[in-house]
């Protein structure tokens, strides 16, 4: 059973700067206020054409393209959101027909702002398989998965309230997963939940629980809502406690840790966290300044920077924790396997993506095509 490994990562923001300043001449602010309280000066927001599926295509392909891997080769596409782009077909669906990755098994999850650890697990197991049953994803370079987090919460953000206005931003990541003989990868992951505290951060009203209404509208209930301190409480609690679970798997401590990458929501929290596993600052990666919570797609995005800024080598043992809706938790342990820097892309594989993304865009019009060709069919019947 040959292990996961991360061989490729990506992530996209949109270019549109929402600061601190912008804030305050919208709601009762400062730029004081919200750095002092959550560490926070700027995030991206989503263009009206801009959408979870859009984004996290955009960090699909960058994905991609690092592990030189084509979309022909993914097995699975797993998108971790909170925020899909329609509460069905799911979002992954979408994002499988845009990259043309036509042998590729699409689903969503759920599960806030650990949406991508859950994912990351998930998709491991996938690749890994088991001694009595092979994995969905081919061993070797003939299979991968693709597992990204996606989120364009600034569409269910009331910009009124200022606890909950100035937190968050949009944002998509990406990793490409293979199956590899070779020393490190996944190590392991650990996930909970307690549905105990599904009110404290909760969208109230879209769902059938709650379907849409006058009322609804009219309460502002289809904007997400935040009990801070509770959250805050079950935060610092559980990130630590997930981080020494994962590495008690592999017979590792905190002291072992080359860098830890959580989930950006507070930069207090994260200071707590830290302590608690007494870990350097320089031990734990923080972009939160810069774009606040993205929720499921905070975890990849800072990955993804870490890496590209050249913060972890090969051999690194780097920890991703979350925490968020659900509530849920978890972390993901890996041995980073792949050389860094990574070498730059050469001039024939960004052709050869050139020709992949046409081609994917040529081949979703198609497929389109012919539909409505049958569809003309059947009615003429």
């Amino acid at each position: 059973m040959a292990p996961a490994h991360v061989v490729g990562w990506g992530s996209y923001v949109p270019e549109r700067v929402l600061t601190n300043d912008d804030l305050a001449q919208m709601v009762d602010t400062s730029d004081e206020w919200i750095r002092t309280r959550t560490g926070i000066s700027e995030r991206r927001i989503a263009e009206d054409d801009e959408t979870t599926s859009s984004m996290a295509v955009q960090a699909a392909w960058r994905a991609l393209k690092k592990a030189g891997v084509s979309p022909s080769q993914l097995d699975l596409i797993i998108v971790a959101t909170a925020t899909p782009d329609h509460a069905f077909p799911a979002t992954a669906c979408l994002v499988q027909d845009a990259l043309g990755a036509s042998n590729a098994a699409a689903f969503d999850l759920s599960a806030g702002c650990t949406g991508f650890v859950y994912a990351l697990g998930v998709a491991a197991d996938m690749v890994e398989g088991k001694a009595s049953r092979p994995g969905l994803v081919k061993p070797g370079k003939d299979g991968a998965a693709l597992v990204i987090g996606a989120e364009t919460l600034s569409r269910i953000t009331d910009w009124s309230d200022r606890t909950t206005c100035v937190l968050f931003g949009d944002g998509a990541g990406a990793v490409v997963l293979q199956a590899d003989d070779n020393y490190g990868g996944l190590l392991g992951t650990v996930l909970g939940a307690d549905g105990s505290g599904g009110d404290l951060l909760i969208l109230p009203a879209g769902g059938s629980g709650e379907p849409p209404s006058h009322r609804t509208v009219a309460e502002r209930r289809h904007y997400l809502k935040m009990r801070g301190r509770e959250v805050f409480r079950f935060a610092v609690r559980a990130m630590p406690d997930a981080v020494k679970d994962v590495l008690a798997q592999s017979d590792l401590c905190p002291g072992d840790i080359d860098l830890l990458v959580p989930h950006q929501a507070n930069q207090r929290i994260l200071e707590v966290a830290a302590k608690a596993l007494d870990l350097a600052p320089e031990r734990v990666y923080s972009n939160l300044d810069r774009y606040g919570n993205t929720s499921a797609a905070s975890i990849p995005i800072a990955l993804c920077e870490a890496a590209d800024e050249g913060l972890i080598q090969r051999d690194d043992l780097v920890v991703c924790v979350g925490f968020g809706a659900g509530l849920t938790w978890g972390a993901s342990a890996v041995r980073w396997s792949v050389p860094l820097p990574a070498e730059p892309p050469t001039v024939w594989r960004r052709g050869r993506y050139a020709v992949l993304q046409g081609y994917a865009r040529l081949r979703s019009l198609m497929r389109r095509f012919v539909r409505w060709l049958f569809s003309r069919g059947m009615k003429e019947e």
